[in-house]
């Protein structure tokens, strides 16, 4: 007993090291990737939507670059300053589906609980950079009243923010919670985690999954195969080791995957690793992400030539949120 306090200070420290190693100054940013004057002054020092990037994604940017596929995905340039009336604050109109102060219902049978407003890395296509976060909620009392008094909702997503944000009490707790509402067969996850901190999936977080009585399905969020190392392979293979499905949903970025050979590398990664490449979205006209945006033309030509490049189960659906409408639309 006389070292348990040690080994508390220990954990504490390497929880903190795990999930606070993150580049969040620009000048650091520009720093380390050694990047010119010139290439400094492209960028966004002001932006609403601050940096917020693991250290593991920054480092596999290449130096001296800033057309790189994860610095744009992840660093603002001073294009998001730029406006268009065809892009929006709200652009999937989530404030018109808030039901709790944190739970979305757009669908029949399925609810998404906002967890919270956390997140792994601030894509800067984010369509929920504006979204009003509760600054804490923990218990989430007031959405599973609302899941229990609803009983055609059948599935409860995990979202946010990104769940995985969460302690693993917190995460535990809401799950003892939804166990106890008989009609919810199934959760979600929608993470982006395991892609800039693969360490959060472990063993108090995986045991939370193999005691649960629900149908867990795993959906991370990757854009480009550059994102991919080994950790991140071996921490999705321990949630597909107790029989999770883990599926990715990508978004088509202009400059980043808008080419035939960085989706066909981009699905079979994931296929060859048995994770299905579910969805490709179309852009959220999210204000500030014009320079990222595809035209849908374009990307109809790509899936066109994916179908004759890949077997069946490797190429994701085409699809885009049209606000109001009761599903996703096929493109």
């Amino acid at each position: 007993m006389l070292y348990f306090p040690f080994i508390i200070t220990y954990l504490f420290k390497m929880w903190r090291q795990i999930f606070r190693d993150n580049i969040t100054s620009l000048s650091s940013l520009c720093t380390l990737l050694e990047l010119s004057p010139d290439q400094i002054s492209q960028l966004d020092s002001n932006s609403h939507f601050p940096l917020n990037i693991p250290r593991r994604i920054v480092n596999k940017m290449e130096k001296g670059s800033i057309t790189d596929p994860l610095f744009r995905q992840f660093v603002p340039l001073k294009e998001e300053r730029s406006y268009s009336k065809d892009f929006f604050a709200d652009p999937v109109s989530d404030t018109s589906f808030i039901k709790t102060p944190s739970l979305l219902k757009k669908y029949q049978s399925r609810a998404l609980v906002v967890t919270c407003g956390t997140c792994a890395m601030h894509c800067r296509y984010c369509f929920r950079k504006n979204f009003s976060y509760l600054a804490e909620n923990k218990t989430f009392e007031k959405e599973i009243e609302y899941i229990t008094s609803h009983k055609e909702i059948d599935e409860v997503i995990l979202s946010g923010g990104d769940p995985l944000s969460l302690s693993n009490r917190v995460l535990g707790n809401l799950f003892r919670s939804l166990e106890e509402i008989p009609h919810v067969t199934r959760i979600r996850f929608h993470t982006r985690f395991p892609i800039g901190i693969p360490e959060r999936i472990d063993e108090d977080f995986l045991e939370i999954l193999k005691t649960s009585s629900k149908k867990i399905w795993f959906l991370i969020h990757s854009n480009h195969p550059k994102e991919f190392d080994k950790d991140i392979w071996d921490a999705l293979e321990k949630i597909q080791k107790i029989g999770i499905p883990v599926l990715n949903q990508a978004v088509l970025l202009s400059g980043i995957n808008d080419t035939i050979e960085v989706l066909q590398k981009h699905c079979l990664e994931l296929s060859n690793h048995g994770i299905v490449p579910y969805y490709l979205f179309q852009l959220d006209r999210v204000q500030g992400s014009q320079h990222f945006e595809v035209p849908v033309e374009k990307g109809k030509e790509l899936m066109n030539t994916l179908i004759e490049l890949l077997p069946g189960y490797a190429v994701p659906k085409y699809a885009q949120e049209i606000p109001h409408r009761k599903s996703k639309t096929l493109l």
